[in-house]
């Protein structure tokens, strides 16, 4: 086939905002059909971004004209809904995390490769200008060898602005499984895969509060750590400590430090496109950027990616052996702080290829 990708989104939750007013904005992918539990709210979002079906999930993964699925539903929900598609020959591209577990994460990547189809899975923000130059500043050798990481995702919880908080504090989520994937995914496109993990856990309490919208004042347990501290060992040698806490009331995130022979790194806040890349060598006074080069186009670069590897016949960058391999290494951490000891990580996964300097989302076009 030649032209836009056509593309359903499933799930038209709060992130589907973000990821809908790129896709639609895509010259080289075509949105045909949105989805969700909740058919009134499919319509709504359909006609806000000018999509021409809103129906059942269902319907619309086996709608002729849909090429490729965006799996936005709740976590739990991820491995049924990417199956489904994948087995009437749908390339799938997931929200975070990949799966819920280990098993089901292996046997979607076994059904897509024996479908022939391709599986993506966010975060894609490693695709954006921000990281895409600090990667290329690692393999340019402009800190030396890399060996170490310092990153920091603290705060509150979501439970303050987020109007259904309820799913993440559930399994699949919290701290760890929400915002992991972000920090996990840079430190293995910038390191390679992990090899094994060590981890403490904890919850400040077992209960929390609405704090937005109208349900605003409704009580919901917490059934996973709400702080998950972890030292993270990569197959190349490098070593990273790692922070996730919903229980600081000090806002801290978007922290990457990256340590190496020759200087250190700052690297963006790995759940944006953009942002400032940092250098301090031996000797430096002070930080000096280091010009970003790339696109900050935003949710969705992982998408267009895929389109244009089915439509030119080459690998994607975000791919599900990488967000396997990183719901393993979270497994593995989680395991590790239940279990007070170190964990391996049984996965692993090629390291994505650079994109080619000028890529730019308007100018994807096929056919």
């Amino acid at each position: 086939m030649t032209g836009p990708l056509g593309v359903a989104v499933v799930g038209c939750g709060t992130i589907s905002h973000q990821y809908l007013s790129n896709l639609v904005s895509f010259p080289g992918v075509r949105v045909v059909a949105c989805a969700d539990l909740d058919l009134e709210r499919a319509r709504e979002v359909a006609a806000r971004y000018g999509v021409p079906v809103a129906a059942t999930s269902s319907e619309v993964i086996s709608h002729p004209d849909v090429e490729l699925v965006v799996n936005l539903t709740i976590p739990s929900a991820h491995a049924r809904v990417a199956l489904a598609a994948v087995r009437v020959g749908r390339h799938v591209y997931n929200e975070k995390p990949f799966t819920t577990d280990r098993e089901s994460g292996a046997v979607l990547v076994e059904a897509a490769a024996s479908a022939g189809v391709l599986l993506g899975s966010a975060p894609d923000t490693f695709l954006g200008a921000g990281l895409q130059t600090a990667a290329r500043v690692v393999a340019e050798g402009g800190i030396g060898r890399p060996l170490s990481a310092l990153t920091l995702f603290q705060g509150p919880g979501p439970e303050s602005w987020h109007p259904s908080p309820e799913f993440l504090f559930q399994p699949g989520a919290g701290p760890l499984f929400d915002m992991g994937p972000y920090y996990l995914t840079a430190l293995t496109t910038l390191f390679g895969p992990a090899r094994r993990v060590a981890a403490v856990g904890r919850r400040a309490r077992d209960e929390r509060v609405v704090g937005s919208g109208p349900r605003a004042g409704t009580r919901f347990p917490v059934e996973v750590p709400t702080h998950v501290t972890t030292l993270v060992e990569f197959a190349g040698g490098q070593a990273a400590t790692m922070v996730f806490t919903f229980d600081s009331p000090l806002h801290r995130t978007g922290f990457i430090e990256i340590t190496g022979t020759e200087a250190t790194m700052r690297v963006p806040d790995p759940n944006t496109f953009g942002g400032e890349v940092r250098l301090r060598r031996a000797g430096d006074d002070d930080w000096t950027p280091v010009p970003t080069e790339g696109t900050e186009a935003g949710r969705g670069l992982g998408v267009l990616d895929m389109a244009e590897a089915v439509r030119r016949k080459r690998p994607h960058r975000a791919t599900g052996e990488l967000g396997l391999h990183v719901l393993d290494t979270m497994i593995a951490i989680a395991e590790s702080a239940e279990r007070a000891e170190f964990v391996e990580v049984g996965s692993g996964c090629p390291v994505p290829e650079p994109l080619p300097r000028g890529w730019d989302p308007a100018t994807i076009r096929f056919g």
